[in-house]
């Protein structure tokens, strides 16, 4: 008799979850190079001869605005599907949700502990796990046409697939969407239930899933893309597969589907069943590898592919979403690959090709981040242009560099050296790809921009409360707010496109994860309560509300981005300051004859700026300026006609100037 796993396995976890370096955001235990001036030595992955010449990324790519949403924090628009004990239970929960729970209030304190949270007797951030605010799908098709006047172009849905984990990389099943997104959990369930999740040809359609495609359709009408995020390099321990492994042990039909060290073996006492979970996390048991010519090195790209059954399933879901009921209009966009550089390269190029071949102009971003925290990044050139991987990865590799230029931080670049590091990031990488690129700043795995700016430290190392106590997690100082506005200046008006974190264009605040998932200001909702300060720090309760002035900030840029389509398409030349100012950054976009200047003061005083150094003749307008004023707050479109042949940088300000 095979003997019960349940409370072995149970204890195993719970040991494994109480450990503090187990955060999901602490663990991208991945890749590579910031921007040292030279390149490290690469580690060589070969490209099969039979790989064909790979197609440019698609063209709408460049031309975007990108929308990061966490669902369980965005809005909840239909109270009657928020999460229950029930459908938040996993066997890998550190603790059983209490049953005094309640869903948290979308105003409550983020820092302070609910009810049951208190009466739990757990701190704080042990209690978060069983946090939820029940934001839902319902909410995003309320917002969709905020999103439009914001000037958002394309989604990013983090996952959305069924778990019971408030971020959803936990899959309890890839191919269909979390219930309680949708208006009928119960019902959901049983249509779940009644499925062959392994034949395709059983699968249904919940009313979860009939919401989401409700949400690409009204998307795509808004002329909005949608691209969804997965994870195919682990599931959680409620997957259905993971759930027959565990039943059936050695007899189970998906036992080659994950990398299991050693079976139970029934004829002793104890329980030897073990398994490789993503980055030893025991909730995420990692999905198989095979064919590895060489062990894997972690943040290096490596060959191999996925165990034929699940790479099968993978394609299978992907093929459902890009093509629902064989109709690819109203199917989504393309994907983002979590974790990407856990899996082997051989399945990428696999999967690249039968996306393409499902739906030509869908678009693949991959999650390609540290080679070893928290001082080298990874190289995105072998998975992008020629390999036939990815169209486009995060692009956490240039933020770093302009985080150094623009915030208020420790590891300070000059304007030269910000340069240099944009150019080593470029130059290795084809133009199509670098137009392609989402040009990350903040996301669900880092601290939000405001907070990110305003901290000294390095890059995602010590960016929490917990774990750093002079690490301010509250309102930043009015000098970050105004290094922000050149931030997103550039943002806009580089090459590749730019991105938004759900609430950063609201002004929020909030350090490392958990802390940059809090459920969004929005400015119709009433009653936020003060935040109070993290615990162990000290201070006040602050206000929280959306920042309306930073929130013209990003429908201003969109709106000049949209107006000026050089701001795409054109190349981008720096240009050399004869002020000798470390602090000042110049540069045009130009395509033929159409061409427009930035102009980046980042220094405490005011510069005199000679316009003989980017035009010769023709008589130039500022169409925008960070300049804070008493009316627009941090930026607005000018349409002023310049005078003379000198302008006024003013301290921490920027302009970007067109030539009629």
């Amino acid at each position: 008799m095979l003997k019960p796993f349940a409370s072995d396995i149970s204890r195993h976890l719970l040991r494994s979850l109480s450990r503090p370096l187990l955060r999901r955001s602490f663990l991208l235990l991945t890749a590579a190079l910031f921007t040292a001036p030279a390149a490290q030595a690469q580690q060589s992955v070969g490209t099969p001869a039979s790989v064909q010449p790979v197609p440019a990324p698609p063209a709408w790519a460049k031309s975007v605005v990108w929308y990061q949403i966490f669902v369980e924090r965005f809005r909840n628009g239909d109270p009657q599907n928020d999460p229950t004990p029930a459908t938040m239970y996993a066997a890998s929960n550190g603790w059983a949700v209490p049953k005094d729970w309640a869903i948290t209030p979308w105003t409550h304190d983020w820092f302070a502990q609910e009810p049951w949270a208190k009466a739990s007797g757990r701190n704080y951030y042990e209690t978060l796990e069983h946090r939820r605010y029940g934001g839902d799908l319902q909410g995003v098709l309320d917002k969709l046409n905020y999103l439009q006047a914001l000037g958002v172009t394309a989604l990013y849905f983090n996952p959305l697939n069924d778990a019971p984990s408030l971020h959803k990389y936990d899959a309890r099943s890839y191919h269909h969407i979390d219930v309680t997104f949708g208006p009928d959990p119960i019902g959901d369930q049983k249509i779940i239930a009644s499925e062959k999740p392994n034949d395709p040809t059983t699968w249904q359609w919940t009313a979860a899933d009939n919401l989401f495609r409700k949400v690409i359709d009204e998307a795509h009408r808004r002329g909005m893309k949608v691209v969804l995020d997965y994870s195919w390099n682990h599931t959680g321990v409620e997957f259905w597969a993971w759930q027959d492994v565990v039943k059936n042990q050695k007899k189970s039909a998906y036992q080659d589907w994950y990398e299991i060290t050693t079976f139970d073996d029934p004829a002793t006492p104890t329980n030897e069943f073990a398994y490789k979970g993503w980055a030893d996390v025991s909730s995420l048991p990692e999905i198989k590898k095979v064919n590895l010519p060489k062990p894997r090195v972690s943040g290096h790209p490596f060959e191999g592919d996925i165990a034929p059954g699940p790479k099968q399933h993978i394609l299978d879901v992907s093929k459902r979403w890009l093509a629902p009921d064989g109709d690819t209009a109203r199917g989504v966009d393309g994907y983002r690959l979590d974790v990407a550089d856990q899996i082997p390269m051989g399945f990428w190029r696999d999967y690249y090709r039968y996306v393409k071949s499902v739906k030509p102009s869908a678009y693949l971003v991959g999650e390609i981040w540290w080679e070893k925290w928290p001082n080298h990044l990874m190289n995105p050139a072998p998975y992008t242009g020629s390999a036939g991987i990815f169209d486009a990865v995060m692009f956490y590799q240039i933020y770093r560099p302009a985080r150094s230029f623009f915030g208020r931080v420790n590891d300070s670049l000059t304007a030269q050296q910000f340069q240099d590091s944009i150019n080593f990031q470029w130059n290795r990488l084809p133009d199509a790809t670098r137009r392609a690129m989402m040009n990350v700043s903040a996301t669900h795995d880092s601290p939000r921009l405001l907070t990110d700016l305003d901290n000294p430290g390095k890059y995602k190392s010590g960016a929490s409360a917990r774990d750093n106590p002079a690490y301010n997690t509250g309102p930043v100082s009015e000098e970050t707010r105004r290094r922000a506005s050149l931030y997103r200046l550039w943002e806009y008006t580089t090459i590749g496109a730019p991105h938004i974190w759900n609430g950063d264009e609201l002004g929020m605040w909030g350090a490392d994860d958990p802390d940059c998932r809090k459920p969004l200001w929005w400015n119709d909702i009433t009653g936020f309560e003060r935040e109070s300060p993290a615990p162990g720090h000290a201070g006040q309760p602050v206000p929280v509300a959306a920042d309306t002035a930073i929130l013209r900030q990003y429908r201003t840029l969109a709106a000049v981005r949209q107006k000026y389509p050089v701001l795409i398409s054109g190349a981008l030349n720096f240009i050399k300051s004869k002020s000798g100012s470390p602090d000042v950054l110049l540069y045009e976009r130009q395509d033929g004859e159409k061409r427009v200047w930035i102009l980046i003061n980042r220094s405490k005083h005011p510069i005199t700026f000679s316009l003989k150094a980017i035009s010769s003749g023709g008589r130039l307008r500022e169409v925008y300026t960070t300049h804070p004023s008493s009316a627009t707050g941090y930026g607005k479109a000018d349409d002023e006609l310049i005078k003379g042949n000198k302008i006024l940088l003013f301290p921490l300000s920027g302009r970007l100037i067109v030539r009629e």
